[in-house]
């Protein structure tokens, strides 16, 4: 029998019977949910605006694009080291703690990238800010987790995913207008106020006797073995995005060393007493499935959000700001589906909510692999909506299966499990998407690689030219409809019945304070 959350959320008492959730999340329990918000929003706009710039900030500082791209593969790296550690981190200092912490880092780092001197500098403080912002998504999971408990996790989940799907599509358009019209250094200064409201909200909102156990120890080897190997991977994945190609004989070393370090960590934490991540988790068929579940949702959505600005900017010579807009109507399906799967799922149980989320994802993606140059784009707009129905119906319900049947002590680890998972999916998916857009287009135009394509970004091509480019993203749009058909199967397999009701447990501190007004 699987162990069930014992921790309780909000002002409610610990042992409340589960007959009397009306649906509803109390007040206490809404003011986690928007104070941990306000960090998830920070972080992944911070990752859409700055791609928005690249360009600019190669011209800014007269540097190649391969130097300058390491503006994002060093952010990448950083939060690939750092994510391992946040399980560990919250158990050893407390949840609440490192939440300070990590938001204290990021912004920091965001106000000297904006005052970054010159290209090393920036790419060390890149570094520095997403040393902060590797932890503040496990974290921020890991408290809502444990406040919301098992048969709340649904609508909490899907609250919590609203800037998981929405920062992506408002990123790129707050990013070209910053660039089109303020200094590039606001795209790391518009990160200050949102911090400083943030860590204002967290002095006032969260618990202040969440101190962790001074008895967990950290698995340095296990450290030692997953953070570079992690870093090796995204290493090596962003170098083939970036141009270099699977062939290229440093990016073949970097992933194959990075796996190599990975699957001695499995060997070591399947040994260890306190393993840095709990493999044994994978034990729990349900964390499984969601697992892989998760994994694909985000190689699905990262996947597509690289290709889909592109299509508009390249193929249709549409300006950055512009793609963003148009990109939109994903952002408001996701809203719509989320404020109704949460609860179903809640009620019902994943296994009803996510295969529908997963197959209206998959019919959303199916019409671009048959794109084109001048592509209706009302009839676009109409098929991302459709996609953002799907991911709305399916990111964050598919995420709380996994928490579902763990106790409150696996919570942290499990979280960093999921984290890992989404954002290497992620990777592996832009990675895998940028390698055969770029294929695609030599293929169809000999001569004019995808550099010379992006290069004329915002300007229209010539029909000739523009209807191969079309055709190479239409190709390589056939790789996230296969990833979408995954996640269908993979969710095929998740519970179909609601989540146990927690059982009373022994006082602990909940991570959420009695109501205090903050005007």
């Amino acid at each position: 029998m699987s162990d069930q959350p014992d921790a309780a959320a909000g002002p409610a008492p610990a042992g409340a019977a589960p007959a009397q959730d009306d649906g509803k999340l109390d007040p206490a329990l809404m003011r986690l949910c928007l104070t941990v918000m306000l960090g998830a929003i920070m972080v992944i706009l911070d990752t859409t605006i700055v791609s928005v710039a690249i360009r600019d900030l190669g011209k800014e500082f007269d540097t190649s694009l391969s130097t300058i791209s390491w503006v994002t593969t060093g952010y990448l790296l950083a939060l690939a080291v750092v994510i391992p550690m946040s399980g560990w981190a919250v158990e050893r200092f407390g949840a609440t703690r490192m939440w300070n912490i990590s938001l204290a880092l990021f912004v920091i780092g965001s106000a000297l990238c904006g005052l970054a001197w010159s290209a090393p500098a920036l790419v060390v403080f890149r570094i520095l800010q997403g040393l902060g912002g590797g932890m503040i998504m496990p974290i921020c999971m890991t408290l809502l987790a444990r406040a919301a408990g098992p048969q709340r996790i649904g609508r909490v989940m899907s609250i919590i995913g609203v800037p998981t799907l929405i920062a992506p599509v408002l990123g790129p358009v707050l990013g070209g207008v910053i660039v089109d019209n303020l200094s590039w250094r606001w795209i790391f200064y518009v990160n200050l106020p949102i911090g400083a409201l943030a860590l204002f909200l967290s002095w006032r909102v969260l618990a202040r006797d969440d101190r962790g156990s001074a008895n967990h120890r950290l698995d340095v080897p296990g450290l030692a073995l997953i953070s570079p190997g992690l870093a090796a991977v995204v290493y090596g994945l962003s170098e083939a995005g970036n141009g270099g190609g699977f062939g290229n004989v440093k990016v073949e070393l970097s992933i194959i060393t990075g796996l190599v370090l990975l699957v001695g960590f499995v060997v070591h934490a399947l040994r260890a007493r306190t393993p840095l991540l709990d493999l044994k988790l994978f034990g729990n068929k349900d964390f499984s499935v969601a697992s892989l579940a998760t994994f694909v949702i985000g190689a699905m959505l990262f996947g597509a959000m690289f290709l889909l600005p592109l299509y508009y900017q390249v193929a249709r010579g549409q300006s950055g700001a512009m793609a963003g807009l148009l990109m939109a109507p994903q952002g408001i399906g996701a809203m719509i589906a989320m404020s109704i799967s949460g609860p179903i799922a809640d009620r019902r149980g994943p296994g009803y909510v996510v295969p529908v989320g997963m197959a209206l994802a998959l019919i959303g993606t199916l019409p671009f692999t048959v794109v084109g140059a001048h592509t209706n784009e009302v009839w676009l707009a109409a098929v991302l909506f459709v996609r953002g129905l799907g991911f709305g119906a399916s990111m964050m319900p598919a995420m709380g299966a996994a928490y579902a049947t763990l106790s409150p002590g696996a919570v942290p680890r499990a979280t960093t499990t999921l984290n890992i998972l989404q954002r290497v999916g992620g990777s592996v998916a832009t990675a895998l998407v940028a390698v055969e857009l770029q294929h695609g287009i030599a293929n169809r135009l000999p001569g004019a690689g995808s550099g010379n394509m992006l290069a004329a970004s915002g300007t229209k091509l010539p029909d000739s030219v523009a209807g191969k480019v079309a055709e190479a993203f239409g190709a390589t749009f056939w790789w996230v409809f296969a990833l979408s058909a995954v996640g269908l199967v993979a969710s095929l397999f998740l519970p179909r019945h609601p989540p146990a009701p927690a059982a009373a447990p022994a006082a602990e501190p909940t991570p959420v304070r009695e109501p205090v007004a903050v005007d």
